[in-house]
């Protein structure tokens, strides 16, 4: 089911009807800030995983 969502001709599609809908000025732009909310919250995760884990004992 999931292999026929991300075909070209759907990807297409979508693309357009985000043309349509923001308009070929605004589209880069919400393109940018996705990209750069997609990194912050990866930066986000990674920084939080070490910080989570409790020290090691030396016994």
């Amino acid at each position: 089911m999931l292999e026929d969502l991300l075909q070209p001709r759907h990807l297409l599609i979508i693309l357009v009807v985000a043309l349509f809908l923001f308009g070929p000025k605004k589209l880069p732009e919400l393109g940018k800030g996705l990209a750069e909310g997609i990194r912050n919250f990866k930066g986000a995760f990674r920084s939080e995983t070490p910080a989570e884990q409790p020290p090691a004992e030396k016994a």
